[in-house]
């Protein structure tokens, strides 16, 4: 198999495993908040949750990309 094609197809992995990654920590968020996110968001124009619920997201996508890009990275550079 080419190599493009093989890092064509470990992306398309990654990706999925990220979707899914998402979808289910927005389940957990909207089942442990007692209320309803969507009203919050929609009709009361709650700007100060949509700020949160990002910046859940932005920290795991950060998560994300360390898993994906590995333990190469660190301090010591010996």
């Amino acid at each position: 198999m080419p190599a493009l094609v093989r890092q064509i197809l470990e992306s398309l992995v990654f990706v999925g495993i990220g979707i899914v990654s998402f979808a289910v920590a927005f389940f957990v968020i909207t089942k442990v908040t007692p209320f309803s996110i969507r009203k919050e968001i929609e009709e009361d124009q709650n700007t100060s949750l949509g700020i949160v619920i990002g910046s859940i997201f932005i920290g795991l996508a950060i998560i994300i990309a360390a898993a994906i890009h590995g333990g190469s990275g660190g301090g010591g550079g010996h």
